[in-house]
């Protein structure tokens, strides 16, 4: 599958005539041409905010994308200065965050569980620069501040739609590596699913993760999209007709998969659900199969790292979303909008209110831990 840039990012990374390699620096340089319109308040080409990706890129459609989309908007909003480090591997992580130091940087965000590590090491030695971790609360320090999510609500809500939106009685999920952070979605959904045929006396199975014994599928990646097709291809084969991967850019294999699945059984169409961001929006085809996406606002959440700090509000309290605080949720069902019922649909809005007040707990050993 060719991989397609969003305008966005399309426009950022490549800048002078020239793409700089993906494990290189990437300088996206001066604040936008001046606008007479523009509030001069809101012109911060002073300060420079810096983001570096995990492994899978700043067009993986899912994490490091949504989060690299805050810097952009902050940018927009701002008119401040960026540069940005995308990590093709391990090895990337160590040189792009300390490029980040170097680069006179005010906030510095390093996305995804993997860059823990680096990220701690990096700011116990420079506890004057200030970092912030997406997908990681596991740094104390003054210096670090984690965007972290509660995905187990709103995969929970996927979870029941699928259960209640299968034809054959059967649905999976698979991670990419066997992580919290990928977890997290499995022990949602599968609760989901539970939760669903406790309520409606049916007997859905879930392929791919066994949350009572925390064992499933892994594809040991977020890269290989070969795995992830032939992953989901196993499932469908067992006679699953939803899959949700938690893969990132694996998860691009197990939309082939289900768009081959479909040119061969158009009767009985399998569907998909994406993760992190609106795969409707980000995917380059199958679009009308996504039966909808577990979104986490990390754009939203970033952007708002970055102003705090340019206001020198910086603060190491965690931000965490939740359905409570609409840090998470289902995308729409855009094209499969006709295929949910209007029950489902109001059963879904009384199960986020519920989940929301503590009426249905939702429980997930990845869960961020909220401060009392």
């Amino acid at each position: 599958m060719p991989v397609l840039f969003p305008q966005g990012l399309r426009r950022t990374l490549v800048t002078g005539g020239a793409i700089i390699s993906a494990s290189a620096l990437l300088l996206t340089g001066c604040a936008p041409a001046p606008d007479e319109d523009a509030d001069i308040a809101q012109d911060r080409s002073d300060y420079t905010g810096c983001i570096v990706s995990d492994s899978g890129g700043f067009d993986d459609r899912s994490f490091n994308q949504n989060s690299y989309e805050g810097l952009l908007k902050a940018k927009d909003d701002y008119g401040i200065e960026t540069k940005q480090a995308e990590s093709q591997a391990i090895t990337d992580y160590e040189p792009n965050v300390s490029s980040m130091v170097r680069g006179g940087c005010g906030l510095t965000v390093t996305v995804g569980f993997n860059l823990s590590d680096v990220t701690k090491s990096t700011a116990e030695a420079h506890p004057d620069k200030h970092f912030a971790t997406v997908d990681d609360d596991s740094i104390d320090l003054p210096n670090v501040r984690p965007i972290v999510y509660d995905t187990s609500q709103a995969a929970f809500l996927a979870g029941y739609l699928a259960a209640g939106s299968t034809k054959t009685g059967k649905v999976a999920t698979f991670g990419g590596q066997e992580i919290p952070t990928v977890t997290i979605f499995m022990d949602g959904f599968a609760e989901g699913v539970n939760y669903y045929n406790q309520q409606k006396g049916k007997d859905v199975s879930l392929l791919g993760w066994d949350v009572d014994k925390q064992t499933g599928s892994f594809t040991g990646d977020f890269e290989d999209t070969g795995k992830g097709k032939t992953t989901t291809q196993n499932f469908l084969n067992e006679g699953a007709d939803i899959v949700m991967p938690v893969a990132g850019p694996v998860g691009n294999g197990a939309m082939d998969a289900v768009n081959g699945f479909n040119t061969d059984e158009p009767k009985n169409p399998a569907r998909i659900i994406w993760v992190d961001s609106d795969g409707y929006e980000t995917l380059a085809g199958g679009q009308e199969y996504v039966l909808t996406s577990v979104i986490k606002k990390m754009g939203d959440a970033v952007e708002d790292a970055y102003v705090a700090d340019m206001d020198g509000k910086f603060t190491n309290e965690p931000y965490i979303g939740d359905l409570a605080n609409d840090g998470v949720g289902l995308a729409p069902f855009h094209d499969q909008s006709g295929n949910v019922s209007d029950d489902m649909k109001d059963e879904l809005k009384d199960l986020k209110t519920r989940i929301s007040n503590g009426e249905v707990p939702v429980e997930s050993k990845a869960s961020p831990v909220k401060k009392q």
